[in-house]
């Protein structure tokens, strides 16, 4: 009988009949592999799955780790991205690349609750079109985390419904499955910003969603790391701004242009130092906060705006270089439309208004091309 049984399960991992994907994106989660094989393993007992495991090239071997796995059990697929970074788009990829009926999406920390997987599996065959792991509802709960981060996350979801309409209890929620139809209507739609892949999927919908949610309790994290820190903060940010302006302005140059903004604080801060405090000569405080500005300017966008591209080690510096010229010449063109207009009888607001659009746009899409290309 072990003998039958051995051969039935191995028959099982052969099968090409997958009912169920289950994506995973991971960065540096070696440690949590085989937990997250194991626990899959225990609680999707009689349902034909898979799991996908998308690693954005964790310098930790977790690749490997899954590598590893896949080569004695067929129901693990790797999808290694090299130069790609983020959540959101490694669940798109991860998703995308599955043929089942249905796919779910869950952390690869182990925090998301595996043994609800069956009920929103059962819910969306019973009509919903996606279920949705939820910490908020009866039943739910945020299990250990203190105070300040639960009141972060309440703040986020509120932020979140205001902005989007979703009046769900938990559309910050990273832990949900989705039948594979409905995935292919909204999938041209989503942004793939950021980590929020499930409030993404909400609010591209058209008609909203059936939407069944499933409370579970939250794990505290025991290997990994956290992904909370400002650059996701400031993705989610982005999500939403590109749910509203999406349609009118690309999000990217958003944040650029925000960026941009803080650089105009920064320079006149410097220039009011050196030239009001310092008393240097109005010439070398210009020059200063000019080049501190734009130092300024290309930091916090190598962090931010084009963190799925940022530049380290001696790229830093030759992308500072090039980020330097491409904005000289900017400037160069921002003040020479803007006397032009000027000249031309233009009013002296709507004239420099015009230059900075001129300088902004420029300086964007010239250093999309050169200084973060990839």
């Amino acid at each position: 009988m072990s003998m039958e049984n051995s051969l039935v399960s191995e028959t099982d991992r052969l099968s090409p009949c997958i009912e169920l994907t289950i994506v995973v994106p991971v960065f540096k989660e070696v440690g949590n592999v085989d937990r997250m094989v194991a626990a899959l393993d225990a609680a999707l007992n009689g349902i034909k799955w898979e799991v996908v495991f998308v690693d954005d090239d964790s310098p930790d071997g977790t690749a490997s780790a899954v590598s590893d796995i896949s080569s004695t059990d067929r129901r693990v697929r790797l999808i290694h991205r090299v130069g790609r970074r983020g959540l959101s788009s490694a669940a798109i990829e991860g998703m995308m690349s599955s043929t089942a009926e249905y796919v779910a999406v869950i952390d690869g920390d182990l925090q998301h609750d595996e043994t609800i997987i069956p009920q929103m599996l059962t819910a969306v065959k019973d009509g919903a079109d996606i279920a949705i792991g939820t910490r908020y509802v009866e039943g739910g709960s945020t299990g250990e985390w203190d105070g300040t981060r639960e009141k972060i996350s309440r703040f986020a979801t509120w932020v979140s419904q205001q902005m989007t309409g979703v009046k769900l209890s938990d559309p910050m929620s990273g832990f949900f499955l989705v039948g594979r139809q409905t995935l292919l209507g909204v999938v041209h739609g989503l942004s793939g910003l950021g980590f929020k892949i499930l409030l993404d999927i909400l609010t591209t919908a058209r008609p909203a969603l059936k939407v069944a949610e499933i409370p579970y309790t939250f794990r505290i994290r025991e290997e990994g790391e956290s992904k909370l820190d400002t650059s996701a903060a400031w993705d989610f940010t982005m999500l939403l701004i590109d749910k509203k302006v999406g349609f009118l302005l690309p999000v990217r140059f958003v944040s650029f242009a925000f960026v941009g903004g803080l650089g105009i604080i920064v320079h006149f801060l410097t220039l009011t130092v050196i030239y009001q405090v310092v008393e240097k000569s109005f010439f070398w405080g210009q020059a200063a906060a000019m080049a501190i500005s734009m130092v300024f300017n290309y930091w916090l966008n190598n962090k931010l705006t084009y963190r799925d591209k940022r530049r380290t080690g001696i790229h830093w510096f030759t992308g500072l270089l090039s980020f330097m010229g491409i904005c000289s010449l900017g400037g160069a063109a921002n003040v020479g439309i803007a006397n032009f207009l000027y000249a031309e009888e233009m009013h002296w607001v709507l004239s420099a208004l015009a230059g900075i659009i001129v300088g902004a746009v420029w300086n964007y899409a010239a250093t999309s091309l050169y200084t973060w290309r990839k």
